[in-house]
C-alpha cells in the first residue's frame, strides 16, 4: 500500500517506486492512478463505487496476485489503509506512507499537530465537525471537495463564530500548491474556483459559550415536546453509563435523544442507537443529533422490546421510557456485553417497584435523584422541585 502526494511519482521514495513497478495490478482512485508513469506496466484497477461493499469481492478476485494499492498521503490516517487492514489483516499488508496533506498543512501553518483537532469531511456530513468547533480552537479538515469551505463556513456562522479565520491549502507538496485566506462570514454563501484537493484550516473565533463534550448540555439546545431527560439528571445518567471510545449505547425510549446524543459527543468513535416508538419524536431526535454534531446516531422507530431484537450487542443501555413494558429489562440486561452497564431511570411508582425487584434479584446500585430549580412565587423566588428519579445501575 503506497501513499502518494501531489508531487506524484517524483516524490515517491525508492521502495515505493519499486513496489509499484513490481506489482501485477495497482488499485486506486483515478486521480492517483493518473500520476503513474507509462513504464509502470501493472494493470490499473480504479476503485469501484460504492467502494467498501465491493472490496471483499475485489480481494477474492486478485487473491494470490502481487497487488499494490495507491492512496493519498498516509493510507493509515483517514485513508483506505484502515479498511483494508480490517478486511485482510495487517500481516498481509506492507504500508509505505507518504507525508499526509494534514501533516503538510500543519507544517505550512506552523501549527503543532498534536494541539490541533484533525477531522475528515470525506464521506461524512460536515455537521459531524460540530463537537470540535469550539471558541478559540484550531481545526484541520480534510475536505471532501470544492464545497467543503462553504459548508464549514455556514456551520461556523450558525454557531455564532462568523469571525473565524479560514485557510484553503491546496495541492500541498506539489508544484501547484497554493493557499487562500478568508473569514467564515464571507465564505458562508459560497466561494468560487476552489481546488477540490485541499485541506481547510479553521481558527475558531471567540465570544460565544462552548458546547462541551462532557454531559449536561443546556436543555434549550434540544427541540422537544416535553419528553426530555433534564440537564442535571442527564449529566448523572451519562456519567453512570460510562462511555468509552468505540462503544455502543442503546437508548430505549429515546424521546428528544439527549442521552444518546451526549453519549456520542463524548468521543467521535462512540456509537448510539435510539429507539423511539413515536415517529414525530423520532424525526425530531434525528434533527437534534445532526444539529449537535452527531448525525451518525441511529434512530429506530419502534416499540421495545421488539425493536431491539436485531440490534448489535450494546456496551451500555439506558432505559428512560417503557420501563414497565413486558420483557424490556429482561432483553436489555441479557443483551449487554460482559462489563456492560444498564442504567434505568424510574419516575412512576410502578416503574420504581419493578426496578426495586430487579435490584433485589441481580444487584446493582440504587440512587434517588431530586432536583429543584428556582421559580417566581408572587414577588419572591422559591424552589420548584422536578419529579424525583430513582436510578438503578447494574454491571453485567
Amino acid at each position: 500500500m503506497v501513499g502518494i502526494g501531489a508531487d506524484g511519482w517524483a516524490g515517491l521514495a525508492a521502495d515505493s517506486q519499486r513496489a509499484l513497478a513490481d506489482a501485477e495490478v495497482v488499485w486506486g482512485g483515478r486521480r492517483q492512478l493518473d500520476l503513474l508513469p507509462a513504464d509502470v506496466t501493472a494493470a490499473r484497477e480504479p476503485w469501484p463505487t460504492p467502494l467498501t461493499p465491493a472490496l471483499p469481492a475485489l480481494l477474492d478476485r486478485y487473491a494470490g496476485r502481487r497487488v499494490a494499492v495507491l492512496a493519498s498521503g498516509d493510507p493509515m490516517w483517514f485513508g483506505i489503509g484502515a479498511t483494508l487492514s480490517r478486511l485482510c489483516g495487517a500481516d498481509r499488508l506492507a504500508v509505505l506512507p507518504h507525508p499526509s496533506a494534514l501533516s503538510l498543512a500543519a507544517a505550512r501553518l506552523g501549527w503543532p499537530l498534536d494541539e490541533v483537532a484533525v477531522r475528515s469531511a470525506c464521506g461524512r456530513p460536515v455537521a459531524a465537525l460540530q463537537p470540535a468547533v469550539q471558541p478559540g480552537r484550531r481545526l484541520l479538515v480534510l475536505s471532501a471537495g470544492a464545497d467543503t469551505p462553504r459548508e464549514v463556513a455556514a456551520l461556523l456562522v450558525a454557531r455564532g463564530l462568523a469571525d473565524s479565520r479560514l485557510t484553503v491549502l491546496a495541492q500541498l507538496g506539489g508544484p501547484a500548491a497554493h493557499t487562500r485566506h478568508g473569514v467564515a462570514r464571507d465564505w458562508a454563501d459560497g466561494l468560487a474556483d476552489v481546488d477540490p484537493l485541499h485541506v481547510l484550516a479553521v481558527e475558531c473565533a471567540t465570544g460565544v459559550p462552548p458546547l462541551p463534550t462532557v454531559p449536561g448540555l443546556p436543555d434549550e439546545v434540544y427541540a422537544h415536546d416535553g419528553q426530555l431527560t433534564k440537564r442535571e439528571i442527564r449529566a448523572v445518567t451519562v456519567a453512570r453509563l460510562a462511555p468509552a471510545p468505540g462503544q455502543l449505547l442503546w437508548d430505549v425510549g429515546g424521546g428528544a435523544g439527549s442521552v444518546a446524543i451526549e453519549w456520542a459527543r463524548t468521543h467521535r468513535t462512540c456509537r448510539a442507537v435510539a429507539v423511539e416508538r413515536d415517529p414525530e419524536r423520532a424525526a425530531r431526535l434525528g434533527v437534534n443529533a445532526a444539529a449537535l454534531g452527531v448525525p451518525e446516531v441511529s434512530v429506530v422507530v419502534g416499540t421495545a422490546p421488539a425493536a431491539l431484537a436485531d440490534l448489535p450487542p450494546p456496551d451500555a443501555v439506558f432505559v428512560g421510557g417503557g420501563v414497565t413494558a413486558p420483557g424490556v429489562l429482561d432483553l436489555c440486561h441479557a443483551a449487554l456485553r460482559p462489563g456492560g452497564r444498564l442504567v434505568v431511570n424510574a419516575v412512576t411508582m410502578e416503574s420504581e417497584a419493578l426496578v426495586l425487584r430487579w435490584c433485589a434479584a441481580v444487584g446493582g446500585d440504587l440512587s434517588r435523584i431530586a432536583v429543584s430549580r428556582p421559580a417566581a412565587v408572587g414577588g419572591f423566588t422559591s424552589w420548584r422541585p422536578m419529579l424525583p428519579v430513582t436510578q438503578w445501575v447494574v454491571t453485567r
